[in-house]
């Protein structure tokens, strides 16, 4: 190929990239199956490989991670990022409220908006592409982290229009990227990340761009620095406009009449805001018109035409009993506090995970002390911090020991870690948590295999690895305690009926590290049966979508110990299932499904049916799944308490099904 047919091709690949990552990224309903988008990757970085002339700042290979930066320099913004205003209750909203009809009258609308708990940024535009991204710093000078924005999937290279524009948004890790990370951070023995905002805001400020490129962050997009500029005249004008140049905004968003309309609008993500897949920590605020806005002015440090509500932390007392170990399958210890019972959030709190040793001295903890609870992200018990002023004397400090409290081995601290961990391979804890999680619903699934039966079936040594689950007979069991002839019968029942698992049950049963349930799937998928599992390399395995350099090394790393063989063929002459019978989704030209081909929402809660067996269900049929309704859902299925979902689809004329008509048409 020479270059003017290399210069032509790329070009062609560039806009079908942007296409199929916008619809991926911003609207949530991809076209293409990930293997074809990363088919047309690969060509265009070796096109740009073999012709470098061809490789621009907006090509869609640029968004990997680059160099290591030095350092990062100070820019300044065009316009300045002001800092809201906050309201913490009804009163302070209505005060805001009557201060705009002071100064403008009663003629006008507000914009209510999610307030994203993330790390406010601005990207900058010339001639529509990506130039600068910058963090709000003191809100005139921030520092330059353009090579960690263009990691961002989300974020265009190019806009739909050339145009020059600077816009602000609110870069953030949502809750499944989150929890991930903070899953490996645990394996590792690293310090976890306090909440999803300072996850997304330390991966924003690495040096190293393939560290952001690896935390699968995303960016919603809530303002243009000067609209002014663009000729619009209303604030909600101008997140339409940044939709119609391709950015990605938050759809949750309403114009609302009056301060009750605002009311009504903040109590109801109030109670919505846990089943978001992204954390908020209030509400935004702002009048729409751009030209009330110039009327309200600003003050040194905010705006007065826009205020912030932030959702109350709900924080209480109680008293440290004790803090207890626990050693993990992996070997870390993890001090737990026992806390006085005490109501957070909803639900009674006896426990609060303390992480690490390092925590407990940096909050200077001891036993006997109050302390400040709340949950993390509303979902996660901690310890805040000690109050000091409440100390008696008797209060204990808590040592944490040199020799694993479950096989008296050593603990040891690996270079990097901040967690102490039993290196001993035949730890009983961690034998133990193991067998645990090989029974676990994710895993082989083995009802009435519970934690409390497995530890008593480790207690009496009836079992030592998973191979001896499959060789428990009757006698054995029926001489436990609490154990009647019902129960042995069902628990050998399950435990033979888990022999025809599919393949992925097992291999995540197994506990290799770093493979969750949805990586375990992908690979029983791609290599069909654990012989040729067992026989991967390195390269088979990274040559696998989502199956990233760490995983690829542990797996091989775990068929290479000579335990894992004889383990493996332990289970096969129990008769344990080897292959993958899972269902493949059926591609929707090959379906005569009603679901064929569909682009199809859920929404609220389905009763007969969890939303992950309904998506299931219908992705094998043929159908496609998204998060977002548009104009291109065929169908939105709309459980109890559907909310703003379902109001669109009824503005746009969307078919919605309850969940009878789902049942009768999975039924065929």
């Amino acid at each position: 190929m020479d270059l003017q047919a290399a210069e032509k091709r790329t070009k062609e690949l560039h806009n079908l990239l942007n296409k199929y990552n916008y619809e991926y990224h911003v609207l949530d309903n991809p076209s293409v199956p990930d293997a074809e988008y990363d088919a047309l990757l690969k060509e265009l970085v070796d096109l740009e490989e073999t012709f470098p002339a061809l490789k621009t700042s907006d090509s869609p290979s640029q968004r990997v991670g680059g160099e290591i930066l030095d350092m990062f320099q100070k820019v300044q913004h065009h316009s300045p990022m002001l800092s809201l205003g906050n309201a913490f209750n009804e009163a302070d909203l209505r005060d805001f409220d009557r201060k705009v009809r002071q100064a403008i009258g009663d003629s006008f609308s507000y914009v209510c908006e999610l307030k994203i708990d993330g790390l406010a940024v601005s990207l900058r535009y010339v001639d529509g592409l990506f130039e600068l991204g910058a963090t709000r710093g003191d809100g005139t000078t921030g520092e330059d982290i353009t090579a960690n924005l263009r990691t961002i999937r989300s974020i265009p290279l190019r806009l739909n229009e050339q145009v020059s524009i600077e816009v602000r948004g609110e870069a953030f890790m949502p809750k499944k990227s989150f929890e991930a990370l903070n899953k490996a951070k645990d394996e590792n023995g690293e310090e976890p990340f306090a909440n999803p905002r300072n996850a997304a805001a330390g991966s924003l400020r690495q040096l190293d761009p393939r560290i952001a490129a690896s935390r699968n962050l995303d960016i919603f997009l809530y303002a243009i620095g000067d609209p002014g500029e663009t000729g619009v005249r209303s604030h909600s004008q101008g997140l339409d406009l940044l939709d119609d140049l391709g950015f990605k905004t938050n759809k949750e968003r309403q114009r609302c009449a009056s301060i009750e309309d605002v009311l009504q609008y903040v109590e109801g993500w109030q109670e919505k805001r846990p089943h978001l897949p992204y954390e908020i920590d209030g509400i935004v605020i702002k009048v729409d018109s751009l030209e009330q806005q110039d009327e309200l002015g600003t003050t040194a440090k905010s705006p007065r035409w826009a205020i912030a509500y932030k959702f109350p932390a709900e924080e209480v007392v109680t008293k440290l009993l004790n803090i207890e170990l626990s050693v993990g399958r992996t070997g870390v210890l993890t001090p737990t506090a026992l806390l006085e019972p005490v109501k957070v959030a909803g639900t009674t709190v006896k426990r609060a995970s303390l992480h690490n040793e390092d925590l407990i001295r940096e909050k200077d903890i001891k036993i006997g002390d109050s302390v400040v609870v709340k949950k993390a992200g509303d979902i996660i018990p901690e310890v805040v911090n000690v109050l000091v002023e409440r100390r008696t004397g008797e209060e204990v400090d808590f040592l944490m020991p040199t020799h694993c409290p479950e096989c008296e081995s050593e603990l040891v601290r690996i270079e990097g870690e901040v967690a102490l961990r039993c290196i001993n391979p035949k730890c009983p804890a961690q034998i133990r948590e193991g067998l645990i999680h090989f029974v676990s619903r994710n895993a082989m699934n083995i009802d009435g295999l519970g934690e409390r039966v497995v530890s008593q079936l480790f207690q009496e040594k009836l079992i030592e690895d998973v191979a001896d689950l499959y060789k428990l007979t009757y006698e054995q069991l029926i001489s436990l305690e609490r154990m009647g002839e019902k129960s042995v019968a069902n628990l050998l029942n399950a435990i033979n009926a888990s022999k025809s698992n599919s393949l992925e049950r097992l291999l995540f049963g197994l506990g290799i590290r770093h493979v969750g349930s949805k990586a375990a799937k992908t690979i029983a998928m791609e290599f069909g049966n654990m012989d040729k599992l067992a026989n991967a390399t390195r390269e088979d395995l990274t040559a696998i979508n989502e199956i990233g350099d760490k995983m690829a090394d542990s797996i091989v790393a775990f068929f290479e110990q000579e335990e894992a063989a004889e383990l493996i063929q332990e289970l096969k002459d129990s008769g344990v299932n080897m292959e993958y019978t899972g269902a493949r989704p059926v591609a929707a030209e090959e379906s005569d499904s009603v679901f064929a081909g569909k682009t199809i929402v859920l929404t609220g809660k389905l009763e007969q049916l969890s939303r992950n067996e309904a998506k299931e269900q219908i992705e094998l049929l043929g159908g496609k799944i998204t998060g977002s309704v548009s104009k291109k859902t065929d169908i939105v299925i709309a459980g109890e308490d559907a909310g703003s979902k379902l109001t669109k689809a009824e503005q746009l004329g969307i078919e919605i099904w309850d969940e009878e008509k789902l049942l009768e048409e999975l039924k065929g």
